[in-house]
This record gives structure tokens, C-alpha cells and sequence, in this order.
């Protein structure tokens, strides 16, 4: 591996800049459809200087990015591992397009050198970590390892503010080949070839293409010929949809007649439950109609491309 640059002083502009260059290791999990928040069709924007890489501004990021020293000195006191900090950006020399920028790095006894990783997460994501390292963050350790030739990676999360986990990742090699070879193809057929990804199903593309086509411009294309199976696509599997909902209608109203009255039913180690449910709503036609200036005065309009296949 060699250093790129050094990222201690870099804006975080710049840093999203340097991250064009190649594939990080947060972008293995996006590459294999992992990332709920991203897709890689936006990746590929990205990559490809379409689109001005995506700043994270949550709080949630924030705190993540502030709690980092937290977790490595926690994770210091309680194994009693030296972690060194490594501010600068690294490149694979046997395959360039592989990039990283680790939390730490730790070297064993033995001499070998392993991987530190900090997270952090909300409370929800407890029984998660309780089980291990989320996949997402198993390929972005391995794709680390595949850098920096480390055996195996300490990842430590801080969960909810009040739980904390370690966990060890061991390198793996078989693992480690296919992410490159899912990365290489991703680099060399879609960011240097040019080649758009087909757009999968995440929320994260779909969310993606309402928001960047919005509105539409009242005109009409002719679509490519390829456009005829996807539309034949979309027909079968809204029907299959159909069936299935109705499907699931059937199971849910036989399971309401065993429960008929009652609120909980067991059987096996399962439990069905058909609990009264109320809520509060306004009944806006009678509004309307009685009180229409008040009506008028809290309506609010909001609008969306709705997809229509005949």
C-alpha cells in the first residue's frame, strides 16, 4: 500500500474529493446493495463526477464522527490493545482503485498488523451488534485488510449511548477476492467505462430518482426497445403483488375467525394477536362544508410523479 495523502487539515470537501479517486472501504457495503441510504447507481454519480459526493450532515453523523476518539479509548481500557492512529489516506498498489482511511491500526505481538474500527449506533440497532458485526461492516474490514495486508480487525461500537461491543474480524481470504473482483468490475465497467448501473430496488434508488426527477416536463420520448421487457416486468409482478396481498388476506381473516372475539391467540410457540386499535382524525368533508375559510386557510398541496404502465 502507499499513502495518497495525508488527511489530518483536510475540509471535508477535499476529502470527498479524494474519495472519487477510487473505492472506499464504506462503498464495498453500497457496491453489494447493503447500504440503506445509498445506492450504487448514486455511488456511480458520484464516482463519475455527475453528481458532488453526498455530505452527510445529521446529527447522528455528527456524534459519530465526535464519539469516535471516545470508542478507541474505551476500546483501549477495556482489552488493553494499543491502537495508532493513522490520518492519511491509503492505496492498494496491486489494485489501485482501492482506497482507505482506517480508524487505527494495531500491531500484534507477533508482528502482524490488524485493523481498529469505531462505530456507533442508535439502541435499535442493540440485538444487531449483540450478534456480531453488521455484513456492511464486515465488507468494509475485509476490503481494509485487502489494503493494508492486516490478519484480522477489532471493531468496537458504542450502541444507544450505554452499550459497548467488540467484536474480531479474521481476514478471509476467499471474502476478500470477491469484493475485489465485485469492486474491479464496478471501477473498470461503470466508473471508467462509463456504463450505468441498472437501477436496483433500494429505497435509497428509489428515493434517489423521485428526488432528482421530481417534476416531470409534460413531454414524450420514445423509450428504448430494451424498455419493452422491463415494461412486461413491471405487469407481471404487480400482478404477482395483487395475488400475493389477496393471499395474504385470505391467511389474515382465517386467523381472525379462530380468534373471533378474543384478543390473543396461541398455538405452537406463536402468537396472534387482533388488538383493538383507535386513533383520532379529522373529518375534513364536514370541515369543509361548515367551516370553509378554516378549511382553506390550513390546506396544503404537495405533488408526485405517480408511474403508470399501459
Amino acid at each position: 500500500m502507499k499513502i495518497v495523502v495525508k488527511t489530518a487539515g483536510l475540509s471535508r470537501e477535499e476529502w470527498l474529493k479524494y474519495r472519487t479517486m477510487g473505492i472506499g472501504g464504506s462503498d464495498a457495503g453500497i457496491i453489494a446493495g447493503l447500504n440503506p441510504f445509498k445506492s450504487a447507481h448514486q455511488l456511480w454519480l458520484e464516482k463519475t463526477g455527475q453528481t458532488e459526493p453526498e455530505q452527510t450532515d445529521s446529527e447522528y453523523a455528527h456524534f459519530g464522527t465526535l464519539l469516535e476518539p471516545v470508542v478507541r479509548k474505551e476500546f483501549i481500557a477495556r482489552t488493553g490493545i494499543r491502537v495508532r492512529q493513522k490520518h492519511m489516506l491509503l492505496q492498494s498498489e496491486e489494485y489501485p482503485f482501492m482506497l482507505s482511511n482506517v480508524d487505527g491500526m494495531v500491531r500484534e505481538e507477533n508482528g502482524d498488523l490488524s485493523i481498529f474500527e469505531a462505530k456507533t449506533a442508535s439502541a435499535y440497532k442493540q440485538d444487531v451488534w449483540e450478534e456480531g458485526v453488521p455484513a456492511a461492516y464486515i465488507l468494509q474490514v475485509q476490503h481494509y485488510m485487502a489494503v493494508t495486508g492486516a490478519k484480522k480487525a477489532y471493531v468496537a461500537a458504542l450502541v444507544g449511548g450505554s452499550r459497548f461491543f467488540c467484536h474480531t474480524v479474521e481476514r478471509d481470504e476467499e471474502m476478500i477476492a470477491k469484493i475485489i473482483t465485485m469492486e474491479k468490475y464496478f471501477w473498470e465497467v461503470h466508473v471508467l467505462g462509463g456504463v450505468e448501473p441498472v437501477p436496483d430496488g433500494s429505497e435509497a434508488t428509489t428515493a434517489y430518482f423521485n428526488r432528482r426527477f421530481g417534476r416531470s416536463n409534460g413531454r414524450t420520448i420514445a423509450l428504448p426497445e430494451e424498455a419493452l421487457s422491463v415494461c412486461d416486468e413491471f405487469e407481471r409482478l404487480s400482478k404477482q403483488m395483487k395475488e400475493l396481498e389477496e393471499a395474504k388476506n385470505a391467511a389474515a381473516n382465517r386467523l381472525k375467525s379462530y380468534l373471533g372475539e378474543a384478543e390473543t391467540g396461541t398455538v405452537g410457540e406463536r402468537v396472534v394477536t387482533w388488538k383493538q386499535v383507535s386513533r383520532s382524525s379529522i373529518d375534513t368533508k364536514r370541515l369543509k362544508e361548515e367551516q370553509p375559510q378554516v378549511y382553506d386557510s390550513y390546506l396544503t398541496q404537495s405533488s408526485y410523479r405517480r408511474l403508470n404502465v399501459a
